[in-house]
Order: structure tokens, then sequence, then C-alpha cells
């Protein structure tokens, strides 16, 4: 009799099956993106500045109306849920949150007003409220030493970990992470993102992360895509990824020379499976 035992894989919580997404009817950014995000695992969306990483993550939210934007073909499943037709709140509700590029915080209000804000969907009680208060200062000591601050007059840092823990607030399942690194110092990076494993592995958040610092990005995620002119081009594990020679010469800059589209290249051409 066989007495091994099989480890189980995570459940897929998010699944995007070939979405195309045209802004104004006829600007077309997303062409075919299918991508999955397992229960409890780090996920990370790379690719150079208009790669379509934000659309993505804006399809995902359902934000795309703001700018004019659809999703044309394909569907999004939450939780095995289709949840194209869901409003922002609505999902809000269902645990998916999205932390926006931009450190997007309500510049007049105070640290621990932006947090509150955060919560308004769960119509806590005062001590439920503390509570989640109190685990997001446990993440974000430095937040709690400037709870009275207006967010508007904190650094770029603490204006990052206030829009993370607002999200935080909210008790998300998963929360979709743009842009993280944008315009902060690389330790106040690091931060951030060991911030962002200790609630993956301690509060079992799963993430779906955009980000331009591919090295940084495939440290801590667990998988990770790669989005070119609206395409997935390339996917893996984080690892595989960072040792990959293409990987390398076009998002780390080991090789020299310019750089080029992963089109320009012959790997490309003999890897035409990143096309499927």
């Amino acid at each position: 009799m066989n007495t091994s035992i099989e480890t189980a894989a995570p459940k897929i919580l998010l699944n995007v099956n070939g979405i195309e997404v045209i802004y104004n009817h006829v600007i077309l950014v997303l062409k075919g993106v299918s991508l999955c995000v397992p229960e409890g695992k780090i996920v990370a969306l790379l690719g150079a500045n208009g790669a379509g990483k934000t659309t993505t993550l804006r399809a995902v939210s359902n934000l795309l109306k703001a700018e004019r934007g659809d999703v044309t073909k394909g569907n999004i499943d939450y939780r095995g849920e289709r949840i194209e037709k869901l409003t922002p709140a609505d999902l809000v509700k269902r645990g998916v949150v999205q932390v926006m590029e931009g450190r997007h915080c309500f510049a007049h209000l105070t640290i621990e007003e932006n947090l509150l804000a955060g919560a308004y969907t769960r119509n806590l009680g005062r001590g439920e409220l503390n509570a989640s208060l109190d685990k997001v200062y446990q993440y974000f000591p430095r937040l709690k030493q400037r709870r009275g601050s207006q967010a508007g007059y904190t650094s770029g840092g603490e204006q990052q970990m206030t829009a993370i823990g607002r999200a935080l607030m909210a008790n998300p399942n998963m929360i979709l992470l743009d842009e993280p690194s944008m315009g902060l110092a690389p330790q106040i990076v690091e931060e951030i993102f060991e911030i962002v494993r200790d609630l993956n592995q301690r509060e079992g958040v799963s993430f779906l992360l955009a980000e331009q610092n591919t090295n940084i990005a495939l440290r801590y995620a667990d998988y990770g895509y790669i989005l070119e002119n609206g395409r997935v081009m390339m996917d893996g594990e984080a690892k595989g990824l960072a040792e990959n020679e293409d990987v390398k010469e076009f998002y780390l800059g080991v090789s020299s020379g310019e750089r080029k589209s992963f089109r320009d290249n012959k790997f490309y051409r003999r890897r035409k499976r990143w096309l499927a």
C-alpha cells in the first residue's frame, strides 16, 4: 500500500482568463492576458512602463470605468465567481482591495483617519476597530508614531505604508498592490517588501503586485508574469525567472548594450510558446 502523502496544491484564489481591455472604445491595451493567483501566495506582474500591469490590476478591481476602459473579452474569477460585473465596493466586501499606484492618501486627514477609512465597509464596533488599528500598528510602528500627523505632510514611505495599512483595515484576502517601490529610497523599498512578506506569511494575505523593479519583486514573490505590450510573454516560478538569461538581460540589467524588446531577441523567436 502506498503510504506517501501528497501535498495538496494551493487553491486558485484569482483566475484571469484571456482578457482584452479597450480604452475609449478604440485603444486595445490588453491582448488576451491570463494569470492566476493561488491562495496564500505572492504573484508579481512585471514589465516596463506601459506594458499593461496597472490596467490588469484595474481590470481585476473593476476600476477601469473611471478611465473609460472596458474588459471586452475573457473572464475574471475570484473564488470561482465571475466578478467583472461587481462594483469595486462589492469586491472590497469580498476581500479584494487595491492599493493604487502613487501612494493615494487623503492628504488633509491624519494617518489614523486614513486608516479608519479603510474599515468603512466592515461596520465594526469600537473595540473591533481598535483591535484592527493595533494590528496595523504592529506591522507599521512608524505609523503609530505619526498617527496624528496629516498624511500629506509625511514622507513618501510613510504614505505608502498608510495606503497599505488602510487596505489591511478592510481585512482583505487579497491585495492588488500597484508599483509599491515607485519613488522610494532603496531601504524603504526593502522595508515595504518585508512587510508584504510578513502580511503574507502571518495573516495569509495573497498579493498580486505590479512592479517595475523586477529584481526586488522576484526576491519576494512566489511566481511571476512578465508583460510586454499587453501580452504575457513569460511566466514561471520567481526563482526560475530570476535565473533566466532573458530576464537577466532585459529586466535585471546584467548584460551590456542597448535594451531591446523580447520580440527582437533570438530567444523570443525560439520560444514561441510565450504567445500562447
